[in-house]
């Protein structure tokens, strides 16, 4: 990946900004829990097959999924505050249904952040019960719906803050193993982030995601 690409998750490492991040995204965590009170489950992931698994570094194959998506500009740090609260807005209620009524969707991890050609690209996997003409119109023109089709992608989990260092590292890391094992990486880099604000550094559960070329 050129070294442009890297640059642009270049924002500030500061502990303010971290704490800046957490606080504005507690709140709709914290409204989204009230919203499902009583309905106990895990939060779904997108399902994948693993295809090598050599850790921290795995290669796996995606099912198709819906991602809700949406183009953002400014920082990293900055645009992940404001992507978060917009799709979040979407899934709690902000959106119109059949018979023009709104409702809610499901919650699932990751929150994923990737550069795009005019700032920034956010998105959250919808449920996998959900289809693209299944889903509630968006009320918010600045989100878009798309369908997403089988893929393969390489990947490297890491834990703490994701800072532009951490970043940086770990997509270079990638990088290395894939070109080690002679796969072709077709697509930007994706910051997948699992965890609430809550979990502590050394818990969280973060990941580069990179596409691989088909054959």
């Amino acid at each position: 990946m050129p070294i442009l690409t890297l640059q642009r998750y270049c924002v500030s490492d500061s502990i303010k900004n971290r704490v800046s991040h957490a606080t504005q995204i507690v709140g709709m965590i914290f409204l989204f829990t009230l919203l499902t009170a009583g309905d106990v489950m895990a939060i779904e992931e997108p399902a994948y097959q693993v295809l090598v698994s050599d850790a921290p570094f795995e290669h796996r194959r995606y099912s198709g999924f819906v991602v809700a998506e949406t183009i953002l500009s400014g920082d990293f740090d900055s645009a992940s505050q404001t992507g978060f609260r917009r799709i979040a807005a979407y899934i709690f209620g902000d959106n119109t249904a059949d018979a023009g009524k709104s409702r809610k969707i499901s919650m699932t991890a990751p929150v994923t952040v990737s550069p795009a050609e005019s700032g920034w690209k956010l998105h959250f996997v919808m449920p996998s019960q959900e289809k693209l003409d299944s889903l509630p119109r968006p009320n918010n023109a600045q989100i878009n719906l798309r369908k997403v089709g089988e893929h393969e992608v390489v990947a490297i989990r890491f834990s703490g803050w994701t800072t532009a260092a951490s970043i940086r590292e770990n997509t270079e890391k990638l990088q290395q193993w894939a070109s080690a094992r002679n796969l072709t990486l077709a697509g930007v880099p994706q910051v997948a982030r699992y965890n609430d604000p809550f979990t502590l550094p050394w818990r969280r559960r973060n990941e580069i995601l990179i596409e691989v070329s088909g054959k």
